[in-house]
This record gives structure tokens, sequence and C-alpha cells, in this order.
């Protein structure tokens, strides 16, 4: 009876003996999400992303700017403050008025937030990467050229125009001949004031040099860093940002001047 014990302890030993310890399992997707916003490359596809997104939105604004130029119809509505009030109404009958509209809109600041907050942390990390090697660094600093030694100013400058922008022509807390709707004499009744209008015009040629470099530089984000593709990045880039310039500015001018 003690020798079954033994060997039934034995043999028991033994199947004991050549388990395999149990594997660590991972939570998979939150550590794969984990590790994507806190990597260097991570981030970089985060500003990418984000800057796409805001690119379209820049592009997507200026359509909607210029109809300033487009006139009334026959009943005598302009054309801009037609388009703002279907933009009001995005989703038809399906969505409540300005539902659609909120919702595009949180998603923009979301990715503003998220675009900022990558920048800001790559930023950081070249910094300190850069401070060990202080004459790589500098060589580095003398090559870069104009529009990527301001993306930082340019950034702030950006950030706070919006924030008057938005106070502007949204809210209507600094102009003081505001009204809810009419977007055509709000944009006149603001930049017929020389200081906004130059304050417009400062902030575009900053935002200008911004999508320069940003539409350049999300190619290497994103993966796309062969030479030989370089004039058309570079080519893209400085038309991209011409016409948005060009577009912008040619608002406030055309205010200031009466053609309007």
């Amino acid at each position: 009876m003690w020798g079954c014990q033994a060997l039934q302890t034995t043999r028991d030993s033994r199947v004991t003996s050549t388990k395999r310890p149990p594997v660590q399992t991972r939570s998979g997707w939150r550590d794969w999400l984990g590790g994507f916003f806190t990597s260097s490359i991570g981030l970089k596809w985060i500003m990418a992303i984000t800057g796409i997104g805001l690119l379209g939105y820049v592009a997507a604004h200026l359509f909607g700017n210029l109809k300033i130029f487009t006139g009334t119809d026959a009943a005598g509505e302009y054309y801009i403050d037609l388009y703002s009030e279907a933009l009001w109404h995005l989703g038809g009958h399906l969505l409540p008025g300005g539902f659609l509209l909120t919702v595009l809109r949180i998603g923009l600041a979301a990715a503003f937030i998220l675009h900022i907050w990558s920048a800001a942390v790559l930023t950081k990390r070249n910094r300190v990467a850069m401070g060990s090697t202080r004459y790589q660094a500098s060589r580095n600093w003398a090559a870069s050229n104009y529009a990527s030694r301001t993306m930082r100013f340019g950034g702030i400058i950006i950030l706070l125009f919006l924030l008057y922008h938005l106070a502007d022509l949204t809210l209507g807390w600094a102009n003081p001949d505001f009204h809810h709707g009419d977007v055509f004499d709000n944009m006149i009744a603001s930049l017929s004031r020389w200081p906004v209008a130059v304050l417009y015009m400062v902030a575009n040629v900053a935002l200008a040099f911004h999508i320069y470099h940003g539409s350049w530089s999300l190619f290497q984000s994103l993966g796309s860093a062969n030479p030989k593709y370089n004039s058309l990045r570079r080519g893209f880039a400085t038309v991209f940002a011409a016409v948005i310039l060009v577009g912008n500015l040619s608002i406030p001018i055309a205010i200031l001047a009466g053609w309007v």
C-alpha cells in the first residue's frame, strides 16, 4: 500500500515537473494602444493623422469663407449665410439642428488637442536627445530651414489667433456688431477694422508656414521618406500652403479695399 502511494506520488511529481509555467497573458489592444500613445513612432503617426484632418478642415473652411465673394441669390440672401445655415442643418430631418455640426466641432477640437500634445511631447524628447549631443544638435539647428525653425512659435500664434477668431466670429464676444447667423455682415464688421484685419493677415502667414512644413513632413511621419519623391512632396506643400495663404489673405484685403 505504501509502495503504491509512493509510486503514485512519484508519477504525480513527474507530471507536475513536466508542466510548463503559466504564460503571462497581455491585455492585447490595451497594451498596443498604450504603447502607441507613448512611443515616438506612435506620436508621429498621431501628429500626422490629426494634421491631415486639420489640413482638410482648413481647406473646407476656406472654401466656405470664399463664398463671401459670391454675392446674393434672387431673394437677396447672401450665399455665405445660406451656406452657414446649410451647415447648421446637416443631417436634414433625421438629426436636430446643429447636432452633426457640434459633433464635427468636438472631433476637430479633439484632433487639435492631440496634435498639440503629440507635438509638445516629441519636442521635449528631441530636446533631451539633442542635449546629449550639443555639437550635432547645433549643426542640425543651423541646417534646418526657416519654416521648420518657426513651427513652434507659429503654432503658438495660430492657437492664440484661433481663440480670438472663435470669440470674434463664432461667439461674438470680440465683435460689438455681431449678430448670430449673419455671417456676411459679421465678417464685414470685423475685418473692416484695421487692427483686426492686420491680425488676421499675420496669423494666416504663420498658418501658411505651418501648413508648408506640416504637409511636407507628414509624409515622412507616415513612412514615406524616399528621397526621390522629395520634389513632389515639397511641390505639394508649396502649392497647398500658397493656395490657403492667398485665399485667406484675399478676404481681409478685399473688405478693407471696399471690394465686397
